[in-house]
């Protein structure tokens, strides 16, 4: 990874952002179901297709994989691409969503863009150089997980409950909530966004894939938390999430347990 790299990542959410922008709240908006029933509108596609024509002149040995056009990471230099993380958000006009973009080398997320440009919120990370938010287009501030030490005084977020059931354990999940202070479901990028800023202190997901949340693992890491999967390894591509201020990791993993 080089600084080249973040600025192409940072170029490229730059290109994704003027699309979004154009697409969200459009009367013309065409909205079409992938064969897995998930929603996806003329604006993933555009933005996919468009962030991979950049890639193909800028990096043209590097290999891409995305949410609407696939694609593998292996071995290498790999860009993952979300071209729109909260499709759900975005056709209903609701302003949480976002385009999540990672470089990952050799298996490894070394760089992550996180753009949301309706909420007026960039996040991005690199390796070795910290974790950032720019807020409304104002200089860049550094960010950094919570200090809370205890469950029973923290903040947890997920996506969507019914999730729980279908791919791991609503009991489970809800004794966590149990555990915990308080709990939202701010759901997708966003949630673990807040957790790199010490807005909240856990996020759960039961499922996911690499493209949702490659670019949340440097984001959270360089902030000085910890990411793994339900399991308790620290990988994208484990099919689940879950992310904390590195305090709490092992006591909401020991209440989540392993599928």
């Amino acid at each position: 990874m080089s600084s080249d790299d973040l600025t192409s990542a940072l170029r490229l959410a730059d290109t994704a952002d003027a699309l979004t922008r154009s697409r969200f709240l459009a009367a013309d908006l065409v909205v079409e179901r992938k064969p897995d029933r998930s929603p996806v509108t003329d604006a993933d596609t555009a933005v996919e297709d468009a962030v991979r024509a950049l890639l193909a002149d800028a990096h043209p040995g590097d290999a891409v994989a995305g949410e609407e056009r696939g694609g593998a990471v292996g071995a290498g230099r790999a860009w993952v691409l979300d071209p729109i993380d909260g499709t759900k958000n975005f056709l209903r006009g609701v302003p949480a969503w976002a385009t999540l973009i990672a470089l990952v080398v050799d298996g490894f997320p070394t760089v992550g863009v996180v753009s949301a440009p309706a909420l007026g919120r960039r996040w991005w990370a690199a390796r070795g150089e910290g974790a950032w938010v720019s807020r409304d287009g104002a200089a860049p501030e550094r960010i950094s997980v919570s200090g809370v030490r205890s469950l029973e005084d923290a903040y947890l977020s997920t996506t969507h409950l019914g999730s729980w059931v279908e791919h791991h354990s609503r009991e489970r999940y809800l004794s966590l909530v149990d555990a915990c202070w308080e709990n939202r479901a701010f759901g997708d990028f966003w949630q673990h966004c807040l957790v790199a800023e010490g807005a909240i202190d856990l996020a759960a997901e039961a499922i996911v894939n690499p493209w949702d949340v490659a670019a949340l693992q440097v984001l959270v890491e360089e902030a000085g938390g910890r990411f793994s999967d339900l399991s308790g390894a620290a990988r994208f591509d484990g099919g689940s999430v879950l992310t904390s201020n590195g305090h709490l990791h092992d006591a909401a993993l020991g209440l989540l347990g392993d599928r």
